[in-house]
């Protein structure tokens, strides 16, 4: 196989929007604060009767009806999540039930924050293997499900929301619209993004997470590029994990694409996780501003203090 390319995406927020001043309500806490540090001011919250694959399938339908292909047309669906209630079956076979697809392969995959570009490599790397043509590629969370919303630290940061890509070989002659991933992890520091415990909470080290992300990923974000063949200054967009603007910001601004668009969707609809990357690029190219062809580097980082990222060419 030549390699694959991203053929269509879609998106898809629960229809509650829970502000800042909604907050002031449940815990101490205040508008100008929380702009001031994170650069929030609405996200979306699922309710108990809106689980993951429920979010995942709506964004993963819309990422199909985009691509004007049906359900029978896939053969492999990968869904990145680390929310989901149950472990059988996964949330891929439940988004494939939902969907009807039928005989997919179907698998979760849980790198936390970075869920989505891995699993975007890893369907790359399986249709170039010959082993699936059609991809669904999900990232969806249900933050609000694993928040403990006494704690001001990390209630404030967190959405729900789920996002897709159609992932597709590339035809004959045709340039691949996958860059080469460039991924790895700090295992001795996974400890600065849990979720953890029964029932299942969401803490983090927010300094720690904070150093390493504005200072150790620049150069490896930079990398990415030079696996595609770019430098940055030739990208269209840039669409980093949609963890913080304090983090989002430096880390743009010393990757140097000082031509290309910076997703700043955190700011409407907070933390969403493995959604977080699917979910802005999505509204970029809905928006119009990144068009058909141009070259946007994906890079998700966080849980486990893993990172993954590669360009692609937008659909």
């Amino acid at each position: 196989m030549n390699g694959s390319r991203i053929t269509a995406v879609g998106h898809y927020q629960p229809a509650k929007v829970l502000t800042n001043e909604d907050l002031e309500g449940i815990v101490a806490t205040s508008d100008e604060w929380i702009r001031s540090r994170v650069g929030i001011r609405t996200r979306h919250i699922a309710g108990p009767d809106e689980p993951v694959d429920e979010l995942a399938a709506h964004a993963a339908a819309k990422a199909l009806a985009a691509a004007g292909l049906t359900p029978g047309d896939i053969d492999l669906v990968l869904v990145a999540t680390s929310t989901a209630t149950d472990r059988s079956p996964n949330t891929a076979a439940r988004v494939a039930a939902r969907l009807g697809v039928p005989r997919p392969a179907a698998m979760d995959l849980n790198v936390v924050c970075a869920g989505f570009t891995h699993a975007l490599a890893t369907a790359d790397h399986t249709v170039r293997a010959g082993a699936a043509t059609r991809a669904l590629v999900i990232g969806a969370d249900k933050m609000s499900d694993v928040t403990d919303w006494t704690d001001r630290t990390t209630c404030v940061l967190v959405g729900d929301g789920a996002g897709a890509a159609v992932v597709e070989a590339c035809r004959q002659g045709e340039e691949p619209g996958i860059g080469p991933v460039l991924w790895g992890s700090v295992p001795e520091m996974g400890h600065a993004v849990r979720i953890e415990g029964m029932p299942p909470r969401f803490a983090q080290e927010g300094q720690s997470v904070y150093r390493w992300a504005t200072t150790q990923l620049p150069p490896l974000a930079r990398q990415a590029c030079e696996r595609a063949g770019l430098t940055p200054e030739q990208l269209a967009g840039v669409v980093l994990h949609q963890a913080n603007l304090r983090i989002i910001e430096p880390l743009a601004a010393k990757l140097g694409a000082v031509n290309a668009v910076v997703a700043r969707d955190v700011s409407v609809s907070g933390n969403t996780s493995a959604a977080s990357i699917p979910l802005a690029l999505s509204k970029l190219i809905e928006r119009g501003e990144v068009t058909t062809g141009d070259p946007v580097l994906l890079f998700g980082f966080g849980g486990n203090l893993s990172y993954a990222g590669q360009v692609v060419r937008c659909p």
